[in-house]
């Protein structure tokens, strides 16, 4: 960050430059700045803003830069792009344990969300952006990003009514192709939705993982019922808040329905299996404006000889076909395909030349 006499500037993070576009992309509506202090308080305690909406996780820009109310500072991205302005309308402090404990459910470091606000620090600078332009990425991404208004009017031009949407940040395997076309069942059109943003080291490279998207498009999916975007936000690994944030996201990206499934947006042991579709039925879910499909864990089952689920299989575990992921990683680190039944060979082969590649 740099200081001048004539103006304020701040260099962004790249978590808090992932904020900014979907600030100013309106995926993150009805935010049109970065939050201040009533703001953090009511999201923290009751998941809605200083004025009543839904909203679970606080959108703050923490920076020890030197300023006061008042000022204009200018922002770039993380990569140095110019993005555009702040009015600054308050400094505050945040309360980092307290947000960790509320938000996150823990005040452990380890958890990689807690440990990226500590990293932050507590003093926030809070106002309306004004965008002159968002972030660039690589063209993998761009010849599919879809801003929120630009998704509205792909859905419309098809005549979708009913459209659901489907949060990852993984390669989509068999578990989540079956579930995906089983609320297409019910839908006009599906709206595969990756995030793109910041994740957790170990995660696989997004550019890989679009690949492995659109690879399935081409072959498995009905090619005029789904639409395949980007989501440019970060990981916050904050489990059944950032389900509710996933699915605000989507209703801003105008989907009707949104897929919910085990162990959303979870990490490590911090949440239960099914805690980010529990947390919707203490919900309006008439206010939040869209609707969680709930689905259990699937596998393929040897006896069913099939995809099902606990919901659909009287089999027990010995039938079904399991990996975790750490099995999964190995096998692919040693140039084998998983399991047809866990995985696509034509998914596996670009994850296999992937981690050759490192």
């Amino acid at each position: 960050m740099s200081e001048t006499m004539a103006e304020l500037s701040l260099t962004l993070s790249e978590r808090h430059t992932a904020d900014f576009e979907m600030i100013g992309n309106g995926g993150f509506a009805p935010l049109t700045g970065f939050q201040g202090s009533a703001d953090w308080e009511r999201v923290c305690a009751e998941m809605r803003t200083a004025d009543g909406e839904y909203w679970p996780i606080p959108i703050t820009l923490a920076t020890d830069l030197d300023c006061s109310v008042g000022d204009v500072v200018e922002l770039s991205s993380d990569e140095g792009k110019k993005l555009g302005r702040i009015t600054v309308e308050e400094i505050f402090e945040r309360d980092v344990k307290r947000e960790a404990e509320q938000v996150y459910g823990t005040t452990e470091d380890a958890h990689p969300g807690v440990a990226a606000i500590y990293e932050e620090g507590s003093r926030c600078i809070a106002g309306p952006i004004e965008v002159e332009s968002l972030p660039d990425h690589e063209d993998a991404f761009m010849r599919r990003y879809l801003t929120p208004e630009e998704s509205r009017k792909a859905f419309a031009e098809r005549g979708w009514k009913r459209v659901v949407a489907f949060q990852t940040r993984n390669p989509i395997h068999r578990a989540h192709e079956y579930l995906t076309k089983a609320a297409l069942e019910t839908c006009d059109g599906l709206f595969i939705h990756p995030l793109i943003g910041k994740t957790k080291a170990g995660d696989i490279p997004a550019d890989v993982r679009m690949r492995c998207y659109e690879v399935l498009m081409d072959n498995y999916y009905p090619q005029d019922r789904v639409i395949l975007g980007v989501n440019p936000s970060k990981m916050h690994y904050a489990g059944p808040r950032e389900a509710v944030l996933h699915a605000i996201v989507r209703r801003n990206y105008g989907c009707t329905h949104f897929i919910v499934g085990r162990d959303h947006a979870g990490v490590g042991d911090y949440y239960g299996t099914y805690d980010a579709q529990k947390i919707f039925d203490e919900l309006d879910l008439a206010e939040l404006g869209i609707e969680p499909l709930k689905f259990e864990h699937s596998f393929w089952c040897n006896e069913c000889e099939g995809m099902a689920s606990g919901k659909t299989c009287p089999h027990d575990s010995s039938a079904h076909v399991f990996l975790s992921g750490t099995k999964v990683r190995e096998m692919l680190g040693n140039g084998e395909r998983p399991p047809q039944e866990f995985s696509r060979n034509e998914v596996a082969d670009i994850l296999i030349d992937a981690y050759k590649e490192d």
